[in-house]
């Protein structure tokens, strides 16, 4: 006569997890993406809109100081690259592109000295709204 063995029932320590338990720690790591998601995206937002305001703070800059040295406002920003004022066009950080910058042309002299208007201002080409609730392309 062959002898079979039967195999033992497992104990609890060598079961696997149950379905619910599964389910259980997935709504649970479905619930803090659901908080930490959006909380990290306002703060790239924000990370985003400082640098805008940075980068439109070193534009205003560069053509002030180029208006004052040439006597004359610079007539595209890439005259400020060539002058020596800007290593390069910065990317607008919320358009992602050095190409949508949108500048405004002055015909009036704002140095006693300045023989020749041009670019006096310079906005972001973005057209989506900052957190505060303003316009990019109004900074």
């Amino acid at each position: 006569m062959v002898m079979t063995r039967t195999k033992r029932p497992a104990s609890r320590e060598e079961r696997g997890f149950t379905l619910v338990e599964l389910m259980i720690v997935m709504a649970i790591i479905g619930l803090l993406a659901s908080i930490a998601v959006p909380a990290f995206l306002n703060n790239v937002r924000r990370a985003k809109e400082a640098v805008l305001r940075e980068d439109l703070h070193t534009l205003r800059q560069a053509i002030d100081s180029y208006t004052v040295d040439k006597e004359k406002a610079p007539q595209s920003l890439d005259d400020l690259v060539q002058g020596g004022y800007l290593k390069e066009v910065p990317r607008d950080p919320i358009t992602n592109s050095p190409d949508t910058w949108i500048t405004s042309q002055s015909d009036t002299l704002t140095d006693i000295n300045e023989t020749q208007g041009g670019i006096d201002n310079v906005h972001s080409g973005a057209q989506s709204l900052a957190s505060d609730g303003t316009s990019y392309n109004t900074w």
